[in-house]
């Protein structure tokens, strides 16, 4: 504790001898200065200044630097084409260690060590079809790609759904429901700062994605973070003439996705998921206007106040002065 009562933090171990020091202790050696002398200036054992010296004379100035502790050889180490069959079949079937150590006949826990020597230990990072592994980016800044995304939920019918009444009540039993369409949640997530801004519309047409663009410019403007690129599926409403000048207005970029590759805008489909386990699926909400009402507080709370495990803090850490500028 320091005087203020504050903790006092304490800087990482580091070696006591650099390479610069351990060539400084071989010339003071060489110049005539007796081991235990040097050992007593430099804070450390005649051992320690006998080993460097040697290392000196035998490979010059590269023996001081520091050595890897990786042993030479190792001889219980998972053999080559056992490694290469667990990370075929993880490929290929998708199994966890405790299925693939009885398949290939070692520990899970050797399972384990080998999928994540091979950065193969989670199931998001490989591509679906191809069995890959998917190469993972980040952009430095803010505003350098934005992904956009439309997330399609049935309307809630006034009074609540089943969720509030439970799938055993005369509401949810009804014969024939009136249909109640859907709400299309259209999305923009910062690649950078994974901040989102989220807006419910009826529907998904070109010019309604095209407005939402514009909304979302606004909002991204109010921080400071000018848009360079943004990056959408093929959709029609993305490809159409109505996004393209919504674009255009401020020469932004539009970048799209390979087809049949979702993951190519895996950040803003990663929230769609968090959206729907943390929010859309969380709560009894009682009508469709009473669902939109609660949407943006989640997103406020999103975006402000909920630890993002990617980048170690919040969105908001990552963008200037977003808790006085959110709208």
């Amino acid at each position: 504790m320091n005087g203020s009562g504050g903790t006092v933090r304490r800087a990482a171990p580091r070696p006591w001898l650099s390479p610069h020091s351990r060539l400084v202790m071989v010339q003071r050696v060489k110049a005539g200065h007796s081991a235990a002398s040097v050992a007593a200036q430099m804070g450390c054992s005649r051992p320690t200044v006998y080993k460097w010296v040697r290392r000196y004379d035998a490979e010059g100035a590269a023996g001081l630097e520091d050595r890897s502790s990786r042993p030479a050889s190792s001889p219980l180490r998972t053999p080559e084409r056992v490694e290469a069959r667990i990370c075929a079949l993880r490929r290929s079937k998708r199994w966890g260690p405790a299925r693939l150590a009885g398949r290939v006949g070692v520990p899970a826990s050797t399972v384990h060590r080998v999928l994540v020597r091979n950065g193969l230990n989670r199931l998001a990072w490989i591509d679906r079809p191809t069995g890959v592994r998917v190469r993972r980016y980040e952009k430095a800044h803010a505003g350098e790609l934005v992904h956009i995304d439309v997330k399609k939920v049935a309307k809630i019918p006034p009074g609540g759904g089943w969720r509030v009444h439970g799938r055993g009540s005369p509401k949810a039993k009804r014969p024939k429901r009136k249909r109640r369409g859907y709400t299309y949640l259209h999305v923009a997530v910062d690649d950078h700062s994974r901040v989102a801004y989220v807006e419910a519309h009826d529907n998904e047409r070109a010019v309604t994605a095209a407005a939402f663009w514009r909304n979302a410019r606004g909002w991204f403007d109010k921080l400071n973070v000018g848009i360079d690129a943004v990056m959408t599926d093929n959709g029609k409403n993305f490809t159409s003439t109505a996004f393209a000048d919504a674009l255009a207005e401020n020469r932004t970029k539009h970048r799209l996705t390979k087809a049949y590759r979702p993951q190519t805008n895996g950040k803003v489909e990663r929230f769609n998921r968090t959206m729907s386990d943390e929010f859309l699926y969380s709560y009894k909400f009682r009508s469709e206007p009473d669902r939109r009402r609660r949407l943006q507080a989640w997103v406020h709370t999103y975006n402000l106040h909920r630890h993002h495990t990617a980048i170690g803090d919040t969105p908001a850490s990552r963008v200037n002065n977003l808790c006085g500028h959110y709208t």
